[in-house]
């Protein structure tokens, strides 16, 4: 167990000192661990460095598309969809023209698998057919989206459907969500009308 005696640093922003890092016992760090620790360091902040020029490229390029531009504002103004996720659902989803819902949920492999045989008609699951990047992007931000937009209808339908059930019941459920919230993000890219309910992180670039 590690203490400082300086402040704690802000995580990705400060710039930590190791030499200042002491056990718990109160002792310097030995030398050994205390390099293998700055190696680590080092190569976290290369990580980051990296991962921000790769954001900067995205954005350039979506930015070169405006329609694809368009949407992936539009998206990352709703509390709880990040950068990425709206670039990638921007991209790889919503800048194609789906003619009904159905479509939409065929092509993110969302939609229900039918099982047929002889007499016996049942549902399998998704089909995982479709966009499968795109497919857990959106389970991701489903799962996110019940904490940034606790008052979404969408929300209380899930908690409803999973109040008191088992874990595989939730993790069903998750994927309908996935699905729903696709279909409501979709709606919202294409005619700009807010989910009920949604809470928005700031303005939306088209309404200014």
């Amino acid at each position: 167990m590690l203490s400082c005696a300086c402040p704690q640093p802000k995580l990705r922003r400060t710039r930590i000192d190791f030499a200042a890092l002491q056990t718990a016992e109160g002792h310097p760090l030995p030398d050994r661990l205390r390099r293998e620790l700055e190696r680590e360091y080092a190569r976290l902040a290369l990580i980051e460095t990296q991962l921000r020029e790769v954001e900067k490229e995205r954005d350039t390029a979506d930015a070169q598309d405006p329609v694809v531009e368009r949407k992936r504002q539009m998206l990352v103004a709703v509390q709880g969809v990040g950068g990425t996720s709206a670039a990638i659902l921007a991209r790889e989803v919503f800048a194609r023209s789906f003619a009904s819902r159905r479509q939409l949920g065929s092509y993110l492999g969302l939609t229900p698998s039918a099982y047929d045989s002889g007499s016996i008609t049942r549902s399998q699951g998704i089909s995982k057919a479709g966009n499968s990047w795109a497919r857990r992007i959106l389970i991701e931000v489903a799962w996110l989206w019940q904490k940034y937009q606790p008052r979404s209808p969408l929300t209380s339908w899930y908690l409803q459907k999973t109040a008191g059930q088992s874990s595989r019941i939730r993790r069903i459920m998750l994927i309908a969500l996935a699905r729903k919230l696709a279909i409501s993000l979709w709606r919202y890219v294409e005619t700009g009308l807010v989910p009920e309910g949604v809470v928005m992180t700031r303005a939306e670039p088209h309404s200014a």
